[in-house]
């Protein structure tokens, strides 16, 4: 009963392929993504580390001594156990820019993995589509080849009886068989999809008709997850800047020490010296780079010109973000117009068919005008589906250029 259950629950998924919201979902266990993941971790660990590092410092010690001749200040041996707190007062701003670096560098780290799940997502949804696409194609074909087939037939009984000719036949034969050399293309390029989307995924997929992509209606502008992230790297950069010439301002440390201290003398002329004394000595320690030659300042400048380029590198982007959601824009208009163009476009292939069909089968028409006014007719029909399932690719670019997540957008109809 148990496994009848279990089989339940498999069936949906085996028994049926792979819809666009599952293989998006299964794109998130990306081998890149999993190295992403890690690296923010790894991150965050070393934030808390440096954190951790400007806390008070507490460390133990002993130590012990003998010397080959006594003094009043030096005993024959001596025994010390002492424990001391170190705490950093003030490093010329250094402690805070650190922590503004690595905040901004984690939040750089967080955007890229969002844009990096959402680019893998774009690339399922093109490969969903355009395996559609080339279903549909293949679909065509094997019409176009039946078509085809059953007119050899036809003619072959014509021959048979002597009232057709032998090239009638060969041109038939002949198209069979470039149909069939365009059905194996079609088919290659099917696994070569499905081929990447195991890559993607990380596992063997088969895919499922129904799903489709909801339209980007929005005046609502945001920067794209991977100009954010540059925005981010761009506060760390500066921070680090700072951090740098931090160098040049004084380093405030505060100490306490405390000593238990054991004295052995064997000259009976300093037995009287206490041997047994405990001692705490606490400071304060000012220390201030003020010439260096110039190495301080250098090192400022070039991490302050590394924030300049990036700068530079970031506004570039900005800029070709804002031209890549208008040319997708753009090419959604035109996929529109091609729908509308393929629609016209099969009607009218549709039609002249059935006008010479029915000259041909009258012997109006030769056979050369009948093949291709028959591959033009399943030409027609596949160009109309690989235009509708490219509309949805674009509605996918829309959304990826706005800065929205495609999986948000997704939908499926059985």
């Amino acid at each position: 009963m148990k496994k009848c259950f279990l089989l339940l629950l498999i069936a949906p998924f085996t028994l049926f392929g792979e819809s666009l919201t599952q293989l998006i979902e299964l794109s998130k266990n990306n081998k890149m993504i999993d190295s992403s993941r890690i690296s923010i971790e790894s991150t965050k660990d070393s934030y808390e580390s440096v954190q951790n590092a400007y806390l008070p410092q507490f460390n133990i010690g002993a130590s012990y001594q003998r010397t080959s001749k006594e003094t009043s200040g030096v005993p024959h041996s001596k025994g010390v156990v002492k424990g001391s707190v170190d705490y950093v007062l003030y490093d010329g701003g250094k402690k805070y820019n650190t922590y503004d670096s690595f905040e901004a560098s984690i939040e750089e780290e967080k955007n890229s993995l969002v844009n990096q799940k959402n680019q893998i997502a774009l690339q399922v949804t093109n490969y969903y589509f355009n395996y559609l696409s080339l279903e549909a194609q293949k679909e065509a074909k094997l019409k176009e080849i039946e078509q085809l087939e059953a007119q050899y037939t036809r003619l072959k009984r014509f021959l048979d009886a002597g009232t057709t000719t032998e090239d009638e036949v060969q041109k038939i034969i002949s198209r069979v068989e470039i149909a069939k050399v365009d059905l194996h293309e079609i088919e290659l390029n099917i696994q070569t999809i499905l081929h990447n989307l195991e890559y993607v995924v990380g596992k063997s997929v088969s895919i499922e008709k129904g799903s489709s992509v909801n339209e980007y209606n929005s005046d609502k502008k945001q920067l794209r997850a991977d100009i954010k992230a540059l925005e981010y790297k761009l506060e760390a950069l500066l921070a680090n800047a700072k951090a740098t010439k931090s160098g040049t301002l004084p380093t405030i440390t505060l100490n306490d020490t405390y000593a238990k201290n054991d004295l052995n003398y064997n000259t009976s002329t300093y037995s009287s010296i206490s041997d047994e004394y405990d001692q705490n000595i606490a400071s304060v320690n000012l220390s201030w780079k003020i010439f260096d030659f110039g190495a301080t300042s250098r090192e400022y400048q070039a991490a302050y010109k590394q924030y300049l380029a990036l700068k530079s590198q970031y506004e570039y982007e900005k800029n070709k973000a804002s031209v890549d959601l208008k040319l997708a824009q753009k090419s959604y208009d035109i996929g529109k117009l091609k729908i509308k163009s393929a629609k016209a476009g099969l009607n009218a292939a549709n039609s002249a068919y059935d006008a010479i069909k029915a000259k041909y089968e009258n012997g109006l028409v030769d056979n050369v005008t009948y093949l291709e006014a028959l591959s033009e007719k399943y030409d027609a029909q596949s160009a109309l589906k690989v235009a509708l399932y490219d509309l949805e690719i674009k509605k996918a670019n829309i959304i990826y250029y706005s800065g929205e997540k495609i999986e948000e957008f997704v939908k499926w109809e059985k």
